[in-house]
């Protein structure tokens, strides 16, 4: 057991090995249900088929893996495997014979092909983002569970037709692919909600007109504080602004400059600084220019301490749905105070033929009396307002925003007529026949009447 003897583990966790050796004998690892391993491996350590009975989450990313081997299959309780940045060229497919296996990742490899063969039936999420993959087997529509698919960052001409019936499909990554057009049959999924497509082929005559101004910042003057948070776009900082004798306070964020699981970080300032100004949005003050990196990067209002994220990122287990503490509860006026809030900046940018492809909790920022920012353009698209696809598109948003208000009224201990209606309008909202959802017009028409 010389490989796993280099790991520390805790049930219940999953992180990097330590540098130094763990010394606990090879039979007190027995029962590990989580394990990470990042050791520059070539080939799979035979060693972990010893945790089979136990082993539900497997991490080999961060290694130089081509292939696994046949025993792989003997890990019958594996739920979760990520092999990210490795040099896999085929998805191995083996993977099919694990039973339990639901969520598999090969995130930043060398793939090219991906048998349908070697796709558990189980699968609910794939992530393939940041491969040379040009065309996904038709037989994907036989994996009906599947509800959350990452493919920015390939090689894609064409999604299959067959993903018509992967009717549990809520959230779709495609963005910076070769698509000549955007894919129909996903428009129809009755659970569709959150869905990134910028940078392909058919996206680069899709903008919102003349760009707006935007004032271009010396980095010169600007101070960078301490971190605020980090997104896979890229790092967001507090910051001061000089200008002149005053020293504005800022945020500023840096991208990373690689591709993400949503999409381009290029795609992203440009979709933030086309949004335009609104007051439920936290849109940029200001293009950062002339960094010693050559980094690209935007300045932000600081945002007042009162407001926190609504919620947290998804979990493993809740997949597509974001997570909350136990504690989380909502009252009635800030749930209308939200739902104005969120719905207010959606409208804005379907006015402007931008989808925010992300709309989710965990990019709301929200006061406990219900004032509300949406931020992060990270998966924002362009549409054309007057094509046929647009009332489509807009009303898979919606479906999000149902999300969003259910998590809400879930925490909201009200029961008074408004909460009803609140509740009735989240259903409408998230109803399976996609154009038969109201248009964010129409929801805020109906939030307005719940206002005192």
């Amino acid at each position: 057991m010389h490989n796993l003897a280099m790991l520390r583990f805790r049930d219940g966790s999953l992180r990097e090995s330590p540098s130094r050796v763990d010394t606990r004998p090879p039979h007190q690892l027995l029962g590990t249900q989580r394990l990470r391993l990042s050791e520059g491996l070539t080939t799979f350590p035979e060693d972990i088929l010893e945790l089979a009975d136990s082993l539900e989450v497997l991490d080999l990313s961060n290694n130089a893996l081509t292939t696994l081997p046949d025993s792989f299959a003997q890990l019958q309780n594996l739920r979760v495997a990520f092999f990210n940045n490795n040099a896999f060229e085929v998805v191995p497919e083996v993977l099919a014979h694990c039973p339990k296996l639901s969520m598999v990742g090969f995130k930043s490899n060398q793939i090219t092909t991906v048998p349908a063969e070697a796709l558990p039936p189980a699968t609910r999420w794939l992530i393939l983002t940041d491969n040379r993959i040009e065309a996904l087997p038709e037989a994907m529509g036989q994996f009906t569970k599947l509800q959350k698919l990452m493919l920015a960052g390939n090689q894609l001409r064409a999604l299959p037709a067959s993903l018509a019936n992967c009717q549990n499909l809520e959230l779709v990554r495609l963005a910076a692919n070769q698509l000549d057009a955007l894919p129909l049959q996903l428009l129809a999924l009755p659970r569709l909600s959150w869905l990134a497509y910028a940078g392909n082929p058919f996206c680069q005559t899709l903008t919102t007109g003349e760009p707006l101004p935007l004032p271009q910042i010396a980095w010169d003057d600007l101070t960078v504080g301490e971190i605020l948070g980090e997104g896979a776009s890229g790092i967001i900082s507090r910051g001061t602004w000089r200008q002149g004798q005053e020293k504005i306070p800022i945020a500023l964020k840096l991208f990373k400059g690689t591709i993400t699981s949503d999409g381009l970080p290029e795609d992203e300032m440009r979709a933030c600084i086309a949004a335009g100004a609104h007051p439920h949005l936290i849109g940029p003050l200001g293009q950062i220019v002339d960094h010693p990196e050559q980094k690209n990067g935007l300045v932000l209002p600081l945002v007042a301490p009162s407001y926190q994220v609504m919620g947290g990122p998804p979990s493993l287990e809740s997949c597509t749905r974001d997570t909350y503490p136990p504690e989380a509860t909502f009252s009635l006026e800030a749930s209308v105070g939200i739902a104005l809030g969120v719905a207010a900046a959606a409208a804005h940018l379907h006015r402007r033929g931008m989808l925010h492809g992300d709309l989710y909790p965990h990019n709301t920022l929200v006061t406990e009396a219900g004032d509300t920012c949406l931020s992060d353009f990270g998966a924002a698209s362009f549409y054309d307002r007057a094509g046929p696809s647009a009332p489509a598109l807009e009303r898979l948003e919606v479906r999000a925003f149902g999300c969003l208000l259910e998590d809400s009224l879930d925490r909201c201990p009200a029961s008074s007529s408004p909460a009803l209606q609140l509740r009735q309008l989240q259903h409408a909202c998230m109803q399976p026949e996609v154009l038969a959802r109201p248009a964010f017009e129409e929801i805020l028409e109906e939030l307005t009447g719940l206002m005192p």
